[in-house]
């Protein structure tokens, strides 16, 4: 599947995380960032536009509201980061560590996972369309009562993952592997599976295969 990747300018001047404290409003745009040190931070309503932040660390911030549009971030830590209700469009997570983080009541759109570690991160109620997840550990990520629109799962591990009340019809999960998975029955309907998920999936339903 493709997606619309950030549209970033070259030769992005190299700015100061903080320095978002000294504006009106809290807003970052055309430059890059490199290890900030952000943590237990609160910022409402952040807004990064065409920016670059590699090797930073965001843990235990609250970014609610958060507004990203044509961002990438390489190697940033975002582990129990609160980023609920927030627009996240055009944005690439690589090699980064998003652990416990809350992104719910969000819109993503064309936003790419990968390498990186999503596990126990909060989906819940989002809208969620044109998103890549390739060769992240998923494990307990909650995608409770999602509305979902080409999604792609690839090489991910799923185990303990909830999709339960989100309709998994047009994903694919055929190159993911779970042990266990939590969904609605009603909206398996159209997922894409393998011939060895399918098997689980009719264990999950309660069919007995002989």
């Amino acid at each position: 599947m493709q997606i619309d990747k950030p549209k970033l300018p070259n030769n992005l001047p190299e700015k100061r995380m903080h320095d978002i404290f000294f504006e009106e409003e809290p807003e970052l745009e055309n430059g890059q960032v490199l290890q900030a040190d952000f943590e237990n931070e609160s910022v409402d309503r952040l807004r990064l536009s065409k920016v670059v932040i590699r090797n930073s660390r965001f843990n235990h911030t609250d970014f609610t509201g958060m507004d990203l549009l044509d961002v990438r971030f390489e190697n940033c830590d975002f582990s129990n980061v609160q980023m609920s209700k927030s627009s996240i469009h055009r944005v690439e997570f690589h090699g980064c560590k998003l652990l416990g983080a809350d992104l719910t009541e969000s819109s993503l759109g064309n936003v790419s996972f990968t390498d990186s570690l999503v596990n126990l991160v909060s989906f819940g109620r989002s809208k969620l369309e044109k998103i890549i997840f390739s060769s992240c550990g998923l494990q307990g990520a909650d995608f409770y009562a999602c509305r979902m629109k080409k999604l792609e799962f690839a090489a991910c591990d799923l185990n303990e993952a909830n999709f339960e009340q989100t309709s998994l019809k047009g994903i694919d999960l055929s190159t993911s592997s779970f042990k266990q998975l939590t969904v609605s029955i009603d909206n398996l309907k159209g997922c894409i599976v393998s011939p060895n998920q399918a098997i689980q999936f009719a264990a999950l339903i309660g069919l007995v295969i002989k």
